[in-house]
């Protein structure tokens, strides 16, 4: 069956405020590195305030990072997602017109603003992020349409929308609809703290086959089944995942499906600046070669080299041509 999309995703539409720091900002402000905190709106005013002059306001969100890189690539993307009808849901929207992203999503219409980001880069590169979730977190099934799940060879979803009721309600509508048009389902578990609280239903999710793929990286893995083995939660993937595909920072990505495990190393950088979005441009490349029936070790290697790209600059979004180096390295695309 023909499809109009090769990758779609769902998650959370945010607008991320980037700005370079020092490690006593995070020990003044009380908080703990290289994870992420969920914020309220008079928070986030507060740590907006106290952020350096010089920010960088990208459109941002795992899923939709994930849709930008997928487009980046030469890949027809869409994205569903919530955003109020205001300046900063205003930009996000612009952003994936000027990118060529499918975006349809009704707008929120209450007292709800656009959610936003600001993450903290410390000199190392490592990113804390802070955020204030509002609109996003009001997906609902009504935003779910039959018709455009169908359309994509491969529906991704984020963890970090694993939480309002109504977003869960959303994912399993999503994956229902895609697998009425034999298409795949993915799932993204996006950082230890989601699998930390909703451990079980992501594997149920998984062991009942509503998720086709998985996406984490070493620690979420490890956290799903609670081991500090990186072996033992790469077997117990094996068994529950039609396919599992694990990122491993500078050593590379492993995937497996149907028991062969295939390991790819990293593509080398000067300098790494930020690893914001460094997981989900992986899944960009990933997704895309897999949706166009690729091997594992090319989703693997186009997955890598999506994020040696993202990891050189601020933000989450890709800045060189991604279709232009996937050519240099001989990856097809």
């Amino acid at each position: 069956m023909t499809t109009r999309f090769d990758v779609l995703t769902i998650g959370n539409a945010i607008v991320d405020v980037i700005a370079p720091i020092e490690e006593n900002f995070l020990i003044d402000e009380g908080m703990r590195k290289s994870i992420m905190h969920l914020i309220d709106a008079e928070r986030s005013a507060d740590l907006y305030a106290k952020m350096p002059e010089h920010k960088s306001i990208i459109p941002g969100g795992s899923s939709a990072n994930t849709a930008a890189g997928v487009a980046a690539l030469g890949g027809r993307a869409a994205f569903v997602g919530k955003v109020a009808e205001d300046e900063l849901g205003l930009v996000f929207r612009a952003d994936f017109e000027t990118k060529g992203i499918s975006y349809d999503t009704d707008y929120l219409r209450d007292d709800v603003a656009t959610a936003r980001s600001m993450i903290l880069v410390t000199p190392d590169g490592e990113r804390t992020m802070n955020t204030y979730l509002g609109a996003c977190q009001h997906l609902t099934e009504a935003d779910i349409v039959e018709e455009t799940i169908g359309a994509a060879s491969i529906t991704y979803m984020e963890g970090y929308l694993w939480d309002p009721p109504q977003a869960k309600k959303a994912f399993v509508k999503a994956a229902h609809y895609a697998h009425k048009s034999e298409r795949a389902a993915a799932i993204t578990l996006s950082d230890p703290f989601c699998v930390n609280r909703f451990r079980a239903e992501f594997l149920d999710l998984i062991r009942s086959k509503t998720m086709d793929y998985v996406f984490a990286n070493i620690e979420e893995a490890k956290a799903l089944y609670e081991t500090d083995d990186l072996t033992v939660a790469v077997r117990q993937l094996a068994e529950d995942a039609e396919i599992a595909a694990i990122t491993m920072g500078a050593r590379g990505a492993m995937a497996i499906r149907n028991g062969e495990i295939v390991s790819v190393p990293a593509f080398p950088v000067d300098k790494v600046v930020d690893v914001t979005g460094a997981g989900d441009l992986f899944a960009s490349g990933f997704l895309l070669a897999t949706a166009r029936g690729q091997s594992m070790e090319e989703a693997l290697r186009l997955g890598c080299l999506a994020a040696s790209e993202v990891i050189t600059h601020y933000g989450a979004r890709p800045v060189a041509d991604l279709r232009a180096m996937a050519e240099a390295e001989g990856i097809a695309v």
